[in-house]
């Protein structure tokens, strides 16, 4: 096994910088060797900041001349089945972020490529390596809820109130709030409940915005309400929205799941972050918090992951240890 993983980034955002390059670049077991971006000034900016020896404005380019073991894709939605199809046609491993595709079946090949090519392969759901969720799904394989009746999970931002051009909500590109935002919802009611089995939604554009230059913008949604039943019987609400104004709480979910034996609630959002619960037996809803060594602190957002074997660095132990990777494609 190496001790190392060559690294390529591909995507220069304020998420790369704020999530996946201090994780990676902070890691002994990798290297980010080269990283790619579309503006060449922001790529050498940020190779600069990380210390990143090589720098390209094509992805194929850096593919095939970078010498890399992976790629890490932390792009527009509409780019990602193309660039992780050409690196697992290299032969590489593939972190890519949500939502993985535009569509289901894409997706599907994406998976089938990734399998075929005995690479691993991993989706990028942020949320569920916090420490109060991963405390919270304990809890729940605990049985601290037991037999689950029904679960509420909403994740609300202001990111799309300016009547401004945003890729998110262009359907040519992406599928709105829903596969934004939703995309960590439903991630989190599969994780909490199990597999869904139906789903009604009612898909709203709330906010009128301009195209892309001279270019029609064909609306995606910016806020949606979805419906759902769980193979065990459950069942769930989902709400997502981009134009709710959340002050300086930047963006706020609210998950409620209740069960034969108890409830459990959380609170998560950029300023503050609860946990709360009651067993069957008890009579007040009470806060909770983990065991400080075993979980961390529960109130911070993403320290865990810049420390732990969590995100990117669960990806690269995948690769060094060669073990299955979930969340994976």
């Amino acid at each position: 096994m190496p001790e190392q993983v060559r690294v390529g980034m591909i995507g220069t955002s304020w998420w790369a910088d704020l999530a996946h390059l201090p994780s990676l670049t902070s890691y002994s077991g990798a290297r980010v060797v080269a990283i790619c971006g579309r503006n060449a000034d922001r790529a050498a900016e940020m190779a600069e900041k990380y210390a990143i020896p090589q720098v390209f404005t094509d992805y194929r380019a850096l593919i095939e001349r970078a010498h890399v073991d992976a790629l890490v894709i932390a792009t527009p939605d509409d780019t990602h089945y193309p660039i992780t199809m050409e690196a697992l046609s290299a032969g590489l491993h593939v972190l890519c972020e949500k939502p993985l595709a535009l569509t289901a079946g894409q997706a599907e090949e994406m998976y089938q490529r990734a399998e075929a090519a005995g690479v691993k392969h991993m989706t990028f759901f942020t949320w569920r390596w916090l420490p109060l969720y991963q405390y919270l799904h304990y809890l729940i394989e605990d049985g601290y809820l037991g037999r689950p009746f029904h679960g509420q999970w909403s994740y609300v931002g202001d990111y799309a109130r300016e009547k401004i051009y945003m890729w998110r909500i262009d359907q040519k590109r992406a599928n709105g709030v829903v596969g934004d935002l939703g995309a960590h919802m439903i991630d989190l009611a599969r994780w909490h409940m199990g597999d869904i089995v139906r789903v009604s939604a009612q898909l709203a554009t709330c906010v009128e915005r301009p195209g892309n230059g001279e270019q029609l913008l064909e609306p995606a949604n910016d806020s949606a309400s979805l419906l759902i039943q769980f193979e065990n019987g459950a069942q769930g609400t989902l709400y997502v929205s981009a134009v709710a104004h959340v002050g300086d709480r930047v963006q706020e979910q609210h998950v409620i799941l209740h069960g034969e034996e108890g409830t459990l609630e959380a609170d998560v959002n950029f300023a503050n972050m609860e946990l709360r619960g009651a067993r069957h037996t008890d009579t007040h809803v009470e806060p909770l918090l983990g065991p400080a060594g075993e979980w961390g602190d529960v109130s911070h957002a993403f320290s865990s992951i810049a420390m732990e074997s969590l995100g990117d660095r669960l990806f690269v132990d995948a690769i060094l240890q060669d073990h299955p990777v979930v969340p994976s494609f």
